[in-house]
């Protein structure tokens, strides 16, 4: 009894000093977000703190469960009924059984073997490290014994890397974890060092650079399908980018030209292209459209994109065509910083728009131009003169400017 005692008291320890962590975390949290503002944390760094929650919230959990365990006399296996995970695991997933069956199934009063009536049945994710491997690649050659003119040999399979150590396999897998998982070449070859293979950064660097020209085919036709769409999706986000030299970064641009007529009954397939450019301004949207044949470019309202309404071209200058969720977004926003009734009406009118998008979604271009000149149309009418109405009653200030803004969006 002493000694269950102690090891109860020792997990009551663990778990009050787990709870503690856990206050002191949200603590610094509540002073990143609320102290002085030169103390604050940057935005891209509080996935850090975050995560030191996560991680105290474990410590806790399990110094909790092992106390409770000790004092309700259970076993270390002994499995709870809480925090279950049933039915959530891909069903696609290849499940690997085992069967663990009790030490003895004999009755222990004498009456010998045990019927089985059931089981508990438990679902664990489990992994399978990453094995790298060497493929060998052998090339038979043949000769004839008679006359010893001819030898026939396979060509060699073309390679991304002529003669190198990698396959192509291998380079995906560089090129996903650089732009995908965000693993800077240095960080990938510290990975590979702790299985045995140094590969310097620079040697990473090629392999990928030897694979984006290979790739520049596939790139170039993504640019003729969207060439030839009709109707283009274009929008621009920022980018941080290291500027050398100052221990800095600066700010840079992605610029996504996209085609999706998927949900409009359309054939095509769905394609996006990026671009970088070290500004926002509409010269850049200009250069990466130039040779598209598009009448219709759906963008949001920043300015700079009313240059390509100017542009001569053979097919005519661009037609800019501006989303409603756009326009919906300042409004919802609106309305919840000043509780507007204004802006929550205007909220409902445009939700009437989305209810009527809804019905037609994936119907032809006619039944959705039948269904809009219909129900949609009117709606549309009666929005302008309304915004006037709401305008000429709102009193001048902060909440006029941004109506006006809105609506010039």
């Amino acid at each position: 009894m002493k000694a269950l005692l102690a090891e109860a008291q020792a997990a009551l320890a663990e778990s009050e000093e787990a709870r503690r962590r856990l206050e002191t975390i949200v603590g610094q949290l509540n002073h990143e977000k609320f102290g002085a503002k030169s103390e604050k944390l940057h935005p891209d760094q509080y996935h850090l703190p975050l995560e030191d929650v996560e991680i105290a919230q474990g410590v806790l959990d399990a110094a909790q469960e092992k106390a409770q365990r000790i004092i309700q006399g259970r076993s270390a296996g002994t499995s709870g009924s809480h925090r279950r995970n049933r039915g959530h695991l891909p069903a696609h997933l290849p499940r690997v059984e085992r069967i663990i069956e009790p030490e003895s199934t004999l009755c222990p009063c004498g009456c010998g073997e045990m019927a089985r009536i059931g089981e508990d049945v438990s679902e664990r994710l489990d992994v399978v490290p990453a094995q790298l491997r060497v493929l060998v690649t052998r090339r038979p050659k043949y000769a004839c014994r008679r006359c010893s003119g001819a030898v026939v040999q396979a060509h060699a399979p073309e390679h991304v890397v002529p003669g190198g150590l990698p396959t192509e396999a291998l380079i995906a897998k560089v090129i996903v974890a650089k732009f995908g998982d965000h693993l800077p070449f240095y960080r990938q070859a510290e990975i590979y060092a702790r299985q045995g293979l140094q590969l310097d950064r620079a040697t990473l660097g090629n392999w990928v650079g030897r694979a984006c020209f290979h790739l520049k085919p596939i790139a170039s036709h993504m640019r003729w399908h969207l060439a030839g769409a009709d109707r283009l999706f274009m929008d621009e986000t920022t980018a941080p980018v290291l500027d050398p030299g100052r221990g800095k970064v600066k700010k840079g641009f992605f610029w996504a030209i996209a085609c999706d007529d998927r949900g409009h009954g359309g054939q095509g397939p769905p394609i996006v292209l990026f671009h970088y450019a070290p500004g926002r301004g509409g010269e850049h949207a200009e250069r990466f459209l130039q040779g598209f044949g598009g009448q219709f470019l759906q963008v949001d309202a920043y300015e700079g994109y009313d240059r390509l309404t100017r542009l001569e071209r053979p097919q005519g200058p661009w037609k800019l065509v501006h989303c409603w969720a756009h326009l919906r977004r300042r409004f919802v926003k609106l309305a919840r910083n000043t509780k507007s009734p204004i802006t929550e009406a205007a909220v409902r009118q445009i939700a009437m728009l989305y209810a009527v998008e809804a019905t037609v979604r994936g119907m032809t271009p006619q039944a959705r131009l039948a269904a809009r000149q219909q129900h949609s149309s009117p709606i549309i009418a009666a929005l302008k003169p309304w915004f006037e109405k709401q305008l000429s009653m709102i009193s001048s200030g902060v909440a006029r400017h941004l109506m006006m803004r809105i609506m010039l969006q």
